[in-house]
């Protein structure tokens, strides 16, 4: 028999933000709103190219589009779009070497200078501009 081995958490363990903290987070977030962002830009270039089909087939896409359905796709795709940029303002930023703070001494207890006070309001804002425009976008598809 196979024995387990307790330091293999598999994904779960991946993505648990108790042991890597908030930029694990933050990274999980910005691949998988990349991924959503890439399947509605193909998604959005199909819809689009149906108008060469001519005015009926064009009126057949916009009545799948324009139900509660599409709209909720459509919110979800403004805050994927709002965070995806934040976080990645914050991540080019950071690659800079501009708000990390120095380097210190690993000693125990070691905390990573990379997850400062400014990086988690980095994340926090990316996020919270996420749902504002998706609040916003929602009551504009949705009227007031």
């Amino acid at each position: 028999m196979a024995e387990r081995i307790s330091n293999r958490e598999g994904i779960k363990g991946m993505a648990n933000p108790t042991r890597y903290g908030w930029l694990r987070v933050a990274y999980w977030l910005q691949r998988l709103t990349g991924l959503g962002l890439l399947a509605y830009l193909i998604g959005h270039i199909y819809e689009t190219s149906t108008i060469l089909n001519g005015k009926t087939a064009w009126d057949n896409m916009l009545s799948i589009t324009e139900t509660p359905g599409g709209h909720i796709v459509l919110i979800l795709v403004i805050g994927m779009c709002v965070f995806h940029t934040g976080n990645g303002i914050r991540v080019m930023i950071s690659e800079g070497g501009r708000g990390l703070g120095r380097p210190g001494q690993p000693e125990y207890p070691y905390r990573a200078s990379s997850l400062n006070s400014k990086q988690r309001l980095c994340i926090w804002v990316s996020i919270a501009l996420a749902a504002l425009a998706m609040m916003y976008g929602a009551g504009v598809l949705f009227g007031n």
